[in-house]
C-alpha cells in the first residue's frame, strides 16, 4: 500500500511539473511559428459562416507576393492567381480566365491572415477552455486596455499538443464567423504561380 501511495504521489507532482498555462503555451506556440516566414510560403483553409447564406470555404496558398485561392461561390468553383498587382480568375464551369489589376495594398492585408496565429492573444486575456490529448483549446477575451474597435470581443484558439502549431483560430466579426484551420507551410512557389499551359482549352479574357 505504501508503495502505491509513493507511486501516485510522485505521478501527480510529475503530471503538474507539466502543467502549463495559458500564456506559457502561447509563448511556445510564438516560438513554434518564428522557425517560418510568411514569405517562405504557406497554405490553410478560411471558413466564412454568413446566417442565412451558409459556410463558404477557400483554400489558399501563398508564396512570397504570390497566392492561389480556390473556393465554390454559389455552386461555382473559382480560382484565383495572384502575383502583385496582377489577378487570374478562372470560373471552372465556364472554362473563362479574367486576366485584371489588382490593388496591390490588399496583399499585405492577406499576408495578415498568418500572421493573426502569432500576435491573436495580443490585447485579450487567455483562458483554456478545454484540454485533450492532442490540443488545448484557448478561449481569447478582448482586454479592457484593448482599445482596437476592429478587434473582435472573443477568439477560439485550438493549438496542438507536442509541436504547439495552431490547428485553428475562429472569431466573428460583424455577424460573420471567420474560421482559420489547416496551417500548413508545404508551399512551393510553382504551387501559386499561373501556369497557361495548366488550362488547354480555356478561354482567356485581358480585362487589365
Amino acid at each position: 500500500m505504501k508503495r502505491i501511495l509513493t507511486f501516485i504521489c510522485a505521478l501527480v507532482l510529475t503530471t503538474a511539473a507539466f502543467a502549463q498555462t495559458p500564456e506559457e503555451i502561447v509563448v511556445e506556440m510564438g516560438k513554434a511559428m518564428e522557425k517560418y516566414e510568411v514569405t517562405d510560403g504557406f497554405a490553410m483553409v478560411m471558413e466564412m459562416k454568413i446566417p442565412i447564406l451558409g459556410t463558404f470555404a477557400s483554400a489558399v496558398k501563398s508564396w512570397g507576393d504570390k497566392m492561389r485561392m480556390e473556393m465554390d461561390v454559389k455552386g461555382e468553383q473559382v480560382i484565383t492567381y495572384i502575383d502583385g498587382d496582377t489577378e487570374w480568375d478562372y470560373n471552372v464551369k465556364e472554362k473563362v480566365i479574367k486576366i485584371k489589376k489588382r490593388d496591390v495594398t490588399k496583399k499585405s492585408k492577406e499576408e495578415e491572415n498568418m500572421k493573426m496565429f502569432q500576435s491573436a492573444t495580443d490585447g485579450y486575456d487567455v483562458t483554456i477552455s478545454k484540454e485533450t490529448d492532442k490540443a488545448w483549446y484557448l478561449r481569447c477575451k478582448k482586454s479592457r486596455s484593448n482599445t482596437n474597435k476592429d478587434d473582435p470581443k472573443n477568439m477560439d484558439l485550438v493549438i496542438a499538443k507536442g509541436t504547439y502549431m495552431p490547428l485553428s483560430l475562429s472569431a466573428k466579426v460583424s455577424g460573420i464567423t471567420i474560421t482559420m484551420r489547416d496551417l500548413n507551410f508545404n508551399v512551393t512557389e510553382k504551387d501559386v504561380t499561373f501556369n497557361q499551359a495548366d488550362y488547354p482549352g480555356v478561354k482567356i479574357v485581358d480585362e487589365r
